[in-house]
């Protein structure tokens, strides 16, 4: 009997291939995108699930005097990790993380740049579950010189040989000869940490490091006992500080907090430097899409039982004639049932086979790694569970609504059937339509806040300025360099800086003297460039003067830029701005503040302009070479320039990147949201267009005598078309004047976590509103306009 429902129920489906192509359409589409949401937050969530230890990572949160505002740092000092595990017996164990990166490696006359390398303490292979293909876990990291080395890397500078016990050569400002001691596994992607060679710290411990209270540049993770209270411990942190930094009241100017390592891939999206962070994705963002997901997929219900419901009430004489026939109600209710139940499991299986075709075309727009591996049977068993409810559920109606008429009044045509369900199937098209309008709005600020980042002014120029990494060995070529390179005309400028705009800035307590007040210390971030790196930027001043290329004033000037000069200016309240030039400023007496620079943004946009100074001492070294080069010319130069790097580097990898490039890095993560949140209100539009389309079908088919009689007493096919496209167009209309406010507060608050942002406009509602409407109206038009120039003779024949 039940193969029999089903052989039915696919003859009614194919004999009405319009409704069941859209149906299906829809259902599929939702389901395929509620299916690569899942798969997304799934990866999301399963950053850092493989390590099985109690691990947390260490935070500070930096006040000192001369921030624009607190910050949240993954930074802590050196003697932080020894002594808190002495004070806590909470602490189990600890290792601390110091990142290099492009460490160069030589093994005989092989040569390569290893992307990522890691200085830890022995601890860490024995904290972290990363797996260890050879080598001792327990001692591999114990003793100075040894190093542990993944697959990968292993086999680009060995090749097919054994790597342990074999040495690895550093040339550099630190040059060393590392023993392998082990072979990892390749890291997995879904780990915070990426690295390609792991160095023992006993390699560049020195004992003074333990004297180093207030140098922050290390990554902090402990093992906690199990079962240990996070907030009580985390309340014993004031006191450890008052302890260890009550000199001059420094542990004022701190806070400690732990964070869970599951947590530290999506819930820091407030804290900075976060470096040896891989792939970091605030979790706001995660949580977005999968309600956006829930959004689709309960649009694309509604108008699977939209549609369901509507063709069902055209078979009430088909119900009576089974009836008539001696079928029961219970059978003609699983019929009813089965044909839907068909439908959705086909929307499944199409939507399954689609993720898998174009998964690999999502990875390279979205830059994941999601597989349907992913899923668990758990998650199939919930899909294939909710497919089956709302099967069931679409198919409730016809089940027990059209089942229970009697067959005499059905067949003599006395039974008015669907009279109650257009109030319904209205309210369903205006909750698909808001959502659709909703998703409009906000698709159309996050790429207009996208562009504002990328577009607005930073305040200085990054326009053909091309980047050069150097290292401990390179930057003592810097003068030759910047001689050489400056020799040729499609060449601008050439500068240095120790480094790059849009990267780690280091923060430094710097002295400032008022006139006839006592030294002030304040903290800010520093940049040591060359005499010429605000001509090369095009950075203007505001006062004073630039650098000068006197050699002998170097380490004496000082440039700040506006908003430290607004703190400085906090000591003369009743001064100019200007009144800051020649004050005393910097690591030592002899220190002046030369100029003060128009505030730029050498970071992203998603942080307000901090405090900063620019110190002028090459003798420190410079990490960025930065060219500027001639716009039109400025393919033809890159030969040019590799020319001159070979000549005078020729053992060393030349690593260059256009600024812009780089700046572009930066909003990697807001381009990847806005491209998906764009996408997903494009397929809740097409969602919603099938089922508006299906309905409008439905209506002209209704409508057919209607619009006949409408016809023959002199209707004009314009007022035909007006009439029935207003019966829709009204509930788009009250759909957008629901969706726009409800939009508005959404996106003001995300707006909010901008620094800078654009404005709420308000043509950007009426924009999506226009959408929305003419979207609807070129959706029905098509119906509604062959429904209007049908002739009334063939719609009225059986009257």
């Amino acid at each position: 009997m039940i193969k029999n429902y089903f052989k039915t129920a696919w003859r009614n489906l194919w004999r009405n291939k319009v409704f069941t192509a859209i149906n299906i359409i829809g259902l599929a589409l939702g389901i395929g995108v509620s299916l690569v949401i899942i798969l997304f937050v799934m990866y999301e969530q399963s950053f850092d699930d493989f390590h099985t230890r109690n691990l947390y990572r260490l935070n500070e949160v930096q006040k000192q005097e001369g921030l624009a505002a607190s910050q949240k740092v993954p930074i802590s000092m050196f003697p932080m990790a020894s002594t808190m595990k002495q004070e806590f017996p909470e602490i189990v164990n600890f290792t601390r993380v110091r990142r290099a990166e492009k460490y160069q490696a030589t093994y005989g006359e092989k040569r390569m740049d290893l992307p990522r390398a890691f200085f830890v303490d022995s601890a860490f292979l024995d904290m972290f579950n990363f797996k260890l293909l050879s080598g001792d876990r327990q001692h591999a990291l114990q003793q100075p010189l040894s190093a542990v080395i993944t697959a990968s890397a292993a086999r680009k500078l060995f090749g097919s040989e054994n790597p342990v016990g074999k040495r690895i050569m550093h040339y550099g400002g630190d040059t060393a000869s590392l023993m392998v001691t082990g072979v990892l596994r390749d890291i997995p992607r879904n780990s915070h940490m990426q690295f390609d060679l792991l160095i023992s710290f006993a390699t560049d411990y020195k004992q003074r490091m333990m004297r180093n209270w207030g140098g922050n540049g290390w990554v902090t993770y402990f093992e906690l006992a199990p079962h240990t209270d996070i907030r009580a411990l985390e309340r014993k942190f004031p006191g450890y500080l008052k302890k260890y930094l009550a000199m001059e009241d420094q542990w004022k100017n701190y806070e400690l907090f732990l964070l869970p390592i599951k947590d530290i891939h999506a819930r820091t999206g407030d804290i900075v430097l976060d470096l040896v962070n891989y792939r970091k994705f605030d979790k706001k963002y995660t949580d977005l899409f999968f309600v956006i997901a829930l959004v689709i997929l309960v649009i694309a219900c509604i108008n699977f039982m939209n549609l369901s419901t509507a063709r069902s009430a055209e078979r009430a004489r088909e119900v009576g004639v089974r009836k008539t026939a001696g079928a029961r109600r219970l059978q003609l209710g699983l019929q009813f049932v089965a044909e839907s139940v068909l439908l959705c499991m086909l929307a499944l299986l199409i939507a399954a086979a689609g993720v898998v075709l174009f998964l690999p075309k999502i990875n390279l727009l979205i830059d994941r790694d999601l597989s349907l591996q992913l899923l668990n049977g758990y998650t199939w068993l919930a899909l294939l569970s909710g497919a089956l409810l709302i099967g069931i559920i679409s198919g409730l109606y016809p089940a027990f609504y059209l089942s229970s008429f009697a067959p005499v009044k059905v067949l003599k045509g006395s039974v008015q059937t669907g009279r109650n369900k257009p109030a319904l199937r209205n309210v369903l098209v205006v909750i698909q339509f808001s959502s659709a309008v909703f998703l409009i709005v906000t698709t159309i600020f996050a790429v207009r806040q996208l562009n504002y980042m990328q577009e607005r002014d930073p305040g200085f120029n990054r326009e053909q300025v091309l980047t050069i990494r150097l290292n401990g060995i390179t930057y003592k070529k810097y003068d030759i360099l910047k001689e050489e390179l400056l020799r040729n005309s499609n060449i601008t400028g050439v500068t240095g800086a120790q480094d790059q705009l849009g990267g780690h800035l280091d923060q430094s307590g710097v002295g400032f003297t008022a006139p006839g007040a006592p030294v002030r210390t304040i903290s800010a971030t520093r940049l040591i460039v060359d005499h010429d790196y605000l001509n090369l930027y095009k950075i203007p001043l505001v006062a004073g003067t630039n650098f000068s290329p006197d050699p002998s004033l170097r380490g004496s000037e000082y440039i700040i830029n506006e908003t430290l000069a607004r703190e400085l200016m906090k000591e003369l309240p009743h001064a100019k701005i200007s009144d800051l030039l020649g004050s005393k400023f910097g690591f030592d007496s002899l220190g002046r503040i030369v100029g003060i620079a128009r505030d730029f943004n050498f970071n992203s946009l998603h942080h307000k302009i901090e405090t900063l100074f620019l110190f002028n001492q090459k003798d420190f070294g410079f990490s960025t070479l930065s060219v500027k080069l001639n716009g039109r010319q400025a393919r033809s130069v890159m030969p040019f320039i590799k020319s001159v790097w070979e000549k005078y580097c020729p053992d060393q990898t030349l690593e260059y990147q256009f600024l812009d490039d780089h700046f572009a890095d930066l909003y990697r993560s807001d381009k990847q949201v806005s491209t998906i949140i764009a996408i997903l209100a494009a397929l809740a539009i097409v969602i919603s267009c099938l089922g508006l389309f299906g309905l409008a079908l439905y209506a002209a088919e209704r409508r057919t005598k209607e619009i006949g009689i409408r016809k023959v007493l002199g209707a004009s096919v314009r007022g035909v078309v007006a009439l029935l496209s207003a019966g829709f167009l009204k509930y788009v209309v009250i759909a957008i004047l629901i969706a726009c406010p409800l939009a508005w507060i959404s996106v003001h608050k995300w707006l909010e976590g901008y620094a800078y942002r654009i404005d709420m406009v308000w043509w950007v509602f009426l924009l999506a509103g226009l959408l929305a409407a003419g979207i609807a109206l070129i959706t029905i038009g098509f119906q509604v306009l062959r429904a209007a120039k049908a002739n009334p003779v063939k719609a009225l024949r059986s009257e």
